[in-house]
């Protein structure tokens, strides 16, 4: 990956999103790329109170933010369920990691991903130094204070690189990589649909597959195969003038068009024809 990804996937009304806030992405340092997506850099300075959405990916986030009431803060956002929802107000801002799928489980090696899906944590109570202490607790205002970007994206590549020996990230862990692979193919292969074509092509019992998914992910492989779904349907229902959801239905593997209306509805919380009219 050359430069970070620049769709809006996952966030609803991303237009409105993108005119209230300044919302940027970065790449990591080379050595963390393996294990993360990109960094995400936010910050507003509203004249009235705004809330956002986003249908979160399967990934967990390590969350710096700063709100102009608050002391600054970390934490570990795992895995969100459900949508996601955060009221702006007034003047802040957020330097966030968000990590690949599979690539979060070498920072925090002690317990498996799954222990902090839809759990938001302090930093302490979750990673790891290489010895396998606890990490000290870092100086949220080092991520946050600098008015350059670069400065920012310097300072939590310093943080996550000194997570491992020698300054050089976490050591490789072969079913860390494994697991973002399989992850991978299911983002980007619609042919996959069942855990079972999944699992053959791995090599593996479904019940591996499983297994593995919640160790080094943190949610089951038939639920990944389902947000990406969702996330599509979102997709399309923001950017498409006409959509035929009968056929995108058929397109993304559903078995008629009233299952992505389903899928969509319990996540979203308005079925997509009423979304794409909003």
């Amino acid at each position: 990956m050359a430069a970070p990804r620049r769709d809006t996937r996952g966030i609803v009304d991303a237009d409105e999103l993108l005119a209230r806030v300044r919302f940027r992405r970065y790449l990591p340092a080379g050595a963390l790329r393996p294990y993360l997506e990109h960094y995400w850099l936010i910050d507003w300075d509203l004249t009235e109170p705004y809330a956002t959405h986003v249908v979160p990916h399967p990934s967990v986030n390590i969350v710096f933010q700063q709100d102009e009431d608050q002391e600054p803060r970390g934490e570990v956002a795992g895995i969100g369920l459900g949508l996601f929802t955060r009221k702006l107000e007034r003047r802040g801002r957020v330097s966030g990691v968000q990590f690949r799928p599979g690539g979060f489980r070498p920072f925090a090696p002690h317990a498996p991903v799954s222990r902090w899906t839809g759990r938001h944590l302090p930093l302490t109570d979750v990673l790891r130094a290489p010895g396998g202490d606890p990490v000290p607790d870092p100086d949220p205002d080092a991520f946050l204070a600098p008015d350059d970007d670069h400065a920012r994206v310097a300072a939590l590549d310093a943080f996550l690189l000194g997570l491992g020996p020698h300054g050089e990230g976490p050591a490789p862990d072969p079913r860390a990589g494994l697991a973002t692979a399989l992850a991978d193919r299911v983002r980007h292969d619609r042919s996959l649909r069942r855990v079972t074509d999944l699992a053959r092509e791995a090599g593996l019992t479904v019940r591996a597959v499983q297994r593995l998914f919640a160790a080094y992910v943190g949610v089951g492989p038939k639920w990944i195969i389902l947000r990406h779904r969702v996330h599509e349907v979102l997709e399309h229902a923001e950017n498409d003038r006409a959509v035929d959801w009968a056929a995108l239905a058929a397109d993304l593997g559903y078995a008629d068009q009233a299952h992505l209306v389903r899928d969509f509805t319990a996540t979203v919380g308005v079925p997509p024809a009423a979304y794409r009219r909003h």
